[in-house]
Formats: structure tokens, C-alpha cells, sequence
């Protein structure tokens, strides 16, 4: 999935983490909800400015992070 559109960082914005579409809302809310046991439909219902597209815009940025980090030379 190309989340490029969907993450931003914003240097002034949550201390320059990134977050879904220029809201305040990071990509590790979202990610913290969800291992928290939250449904898609539960947060959805709880922010509705957010989309299923972001949910998984979130899953794929840290997917991509996680996939980097592991290609880092010991």
C-alpha cells in the first residue's frame, strides 16, 4: 500500500511524529488502539475523521519501518 498520501510529518505537528492526513492523530495512537485490542469499527466509531484507508496506511508505514530496521548492517 502507498501511504505517502495518507502519513505526514510535520516538524510543528505531535513533535514531528507521523500522523494520518496533516490530524493530530499519530500513527502510533492508532497502532497503540489496535494492540490494545480495539476493532477497526471501534475506532472508527470513536474518531470519526479517520478511515479504514488510515487504519491500514498505519499498518503499512510500520510495516515499511519494521522492514528497514531490519535491513540495517550489524
Amino acid at each position: 500500500m502507498n501511504y505517502s498520501g495518507i502519513i505526514t510529518i510535520e516538524p510543528g505537528k505531535r513533535g514531528g511524529k507521523p500522523c494520518i492526513r496533516g490530524l493530530r492523530m499519530t500513527v502510533y495512537d492508532v497502532l497503540e488502539y489496535l494492540a490494545g485490542g480495539m476493532s477497526e469499527a471501534e475506532i472508527l466509531a470513536d474518531f470519526p475523521d479517520l478511515t479504514v484507508e488510515d487504519i491500514r496506511a498505519c499498518l503499512a508505514f510500520a510495516a515499511d519501518r519494521e522492514r528497514r530496521l531490519l535491513s540495517i548492517p550489524a
